[in-house]
């Protein structure tokens, strides 16, 4: 569960984002670094550090901004948390932060699980008729599940479509089970 410390600096990460015009670049960047930060201990000690000076952590930053060519509203938010010291909660963040621009921006994540791979045209169909059902812009995830027999089942925030044959199947025996 994301907390409101979290989903504060999201939110004030998705205005500034939203107000340059930049929040796929945003998402991106604060993800790369997040994703930095976690995987290097030497990194993560350095900037959770009380020891190490503001100045000496901001031009840190700077290097590291530059070799990731990140976005300067996300090296200043990066810099902005690690002065509050609230670097341990940067993972929550980045999650609150795609939540939030999902929101604002009309996008909805499914994931889609098929009882087979499917095509790029496949994915491209059943893509648009998720947007036409919610009328939001879908990001989806696909994967696969050989236990599904055939079909598939969607998940779109807490709403789930089961067009599996395994659910066809269990609603056939409830039915007849019924009669």
């Amino acid at each position: 569960m994301i907390n409101a410390v979290a989903r504060r600096y999201a939110s004030a990460l998705a205005d500034v984002a939203i107000e340059h015009k930049s929040a796929d670049k945003a998402k991106t960047d604060l993800g790369a670094f997040v994703d930095a930060f976690f995987t290097s201990s030497d990194l993560r000690n350095f900037l959770e550090s009380p020891a190490v000076g503001r100045d000496v952590k901001q031009r840190v930053l700077d290097e590291i901004a530059k070799q990731m060519n990140l976005e300067p509203a996300v090296r200043n938010f990066i810099l902005l948390v690690v002065d509050h010291r609230r670097a341990e909660s940067l993972r929550d963040v980045q999650e609150a932060f795609e939540e939030e621009l999902n929101a604002r921006l009309g996008i909805a994540e499914a994931e889609v699980t098929s009882a087979h791979a499917l095509n790029e045209n496949e994915r491209e169909q059943l893509t648009a008729a998720l947007e036409r059902r919610t009328g939001k812009k879908i990001e989806a995830r696909f994967s696969e599940d050989k236990e599904l027999l055939g079909g598939a089942v969607v998940r779109v925030g807490s709403k789930v479509y089961d067009g599996s044959v395994r659910e066809q199947l269990a609603r056939m025996r409830e039915r007849l089970e019924a009669e």
